[in-house]
């Protein structure tokens, strides 16, 4: 970058001693930015229309963070130091913005290109001879029910900031709020997808959704793997407008669908095993929720509560001094309602009666409903898509205190972005 720019942003780089909260997405703002004008070496290349483009796009970008970095010095930093640079520069803030583009697909591929690295497709990348990949399922939905990839069903409270993947290829954390003020009922109300960085496939994506926002792009407006041969190997497309998204991960296997049902979001994946073992360290597999599953002092046993209010004949919340449910649904009502939807009673719909006794809000049966549905589309046995026995286990290693979670997390993404810077 030339004299003028260099000067203005260099306090903008070393961002992780500002970075609060994972929720906040400044750094790959910086980042993408950096990237965009790193080959301007040359006296006076700010001037040149694509420094200003740049610009541009870094504060789209800033803009898309508004909501969430409010509270963040990083963000402060970025809006005040984009603006003088705009006027510096003499920079119009019209105009065209250097937003990663989409990759035009070959005639007839909807998929990928035709001439894409094998390695960038990774069932064909399995040799001939080969077993044919063994693939697993992981789900969350609910208040909040979690299905991991050993089909251990757990129902946990978990409110905040939790990893529910975290591996070699890509990181997935979940942000849980309570439903109702003074509740212990909790749902997902953030997710935040981080796709690394892979050979010739793609660059690394974020995608990030909260409550009444399920955008149908990355952070940074793309919809696939960036600019690399084989980036059409990860691809989001939406399904419903504002309510269904589906993340293709082709060169890892892998497929993403999630949805917000009513306020909260639901979250489904279908992964190889050889993807979802994929961690240097195996110590830290225990803060990995789909793998581990929820820490014990973390876990409720809804089938307990159930039969207590079945017992009585009445609505209970799952404390003993929690505010009542706008909407109070008696056990026969909330068993009526839910097998509307869900005629089999598995799991699923014993996971529906518990959420419409907790938080009264019918919108949870249809989030049972369809994470049945997502189950049925991407569990590889269709022998185990019902499950009748909730499972209340610790994995070995799973012994983290539930305060460890966050920073831990915090503390593994500063790594991550510097890297990436």
């Amino acid at each position: 970058m030339g004299r003028g720019g260099g000067s203005s942003l260099a306090s903008l780089h070393p961002l992780c001693r500002f970075f609060p909260s994972t929720s906040c997405w400044m750094l790959f703002c910086n980042s993408e930015f950096w990237a965009a004008t790193s080959g301007s070496h040359h006296v006076g290349a700010e001037e040149a229309p694509e420094f200003c483009t740049a610009l541009r796009a870094y504060a789209h970008c800033t803009r898309r963070t508004a909501r969430t970095c409010r509270g963040d010095l990083a963000y402060h930093s970025a809006v005040h130091g984009i603006d003088d640079l705009m006027v510096q520069h003499n920079c119009s803030k019209d105009g065209p913005t250097s937003q990663p583009r989409l990759r035009t697909l070959p005639p007839g591929d909807s998929q990928e290109r035709s001439d894409s690295p094998e390695i960038c497709h990774y069932e064909k990348s399995f040799h001939k001879h080969s077993a044919a990949p063994n693939y697993t399922h992981c789900g969350l939905f609910g208040d909040p029910h979690l299905r991991t990839f050993t089909d251990t069903f757990q129902t946990c409270k978990v409110q905040g900031a939790w990893p529910l993947i975290d591996n070699n290829y890509l990181n997935v954390q979940v942000t849980n709020t309570p439903v109702l003020p003074g509740s212990s009922a909790t749902a997902t109300s953030k997710l935040t997808i981080i796709f690394k960085s892979f050979q010739e496939c793609v660059d690394q994506k974020v995608y990030q959704a909260e409550m009444d926002e399920l955008p149908a792009a990355f952070v940074d407006g793309s919809k696939n793997g960036g600019d690399k041969h084989g980036a059409n190997s990860l691809k989001i497309t939406e399904k419903v407008s504002g309510q269904h998204i589906e993340i293709q991960a082709k060169y890892i296997g892998t497929t993403i669908v999630v949805r917000q049902v009513g306020r909260y979001l639901t979250f489904a994946v279908r992964m190889p095993e050889e993807v979802v073992n994929a961690v240097e360290d195996r110590d830290s597999q225990g803060l990995y929720l789909c793998l581990r599953g929820c820490p014990l002092n973390q876990q409720i046993d809804f089938q307990a509560v159930r039969s207590a209010q079945a017992t009585e004949g009445r609505a209970r919340r799952k404390g003993p001094s929690l505010a009542a449910p706008p909407e109070a649904f008696t056990y026969e009502t909330a068993t009526a309602k839910c097998r509307e939807k869900l005629p089999v009673e598995d799991l699923y719909f014993q996971s529906c009666v518990f959420d419409l006794l907790t938080t009264g809000d019918v919108n949870f049966m249809l989030a049972a409903y369809y994470a049945f549905e997502d189950v049925k589309m991407l569990h590889s046995n269709k022998d185990k898509l019902h499950l009748y026995e909730r499972t209340r286990v610790l994995a070995p290693g799973n012994t983290a205190p539930t305060g460890a979670h966050p920073s831990l997390w915090v503390a593994l993404l500063c790594l991550c972005w510097l890297c990436l810077l």
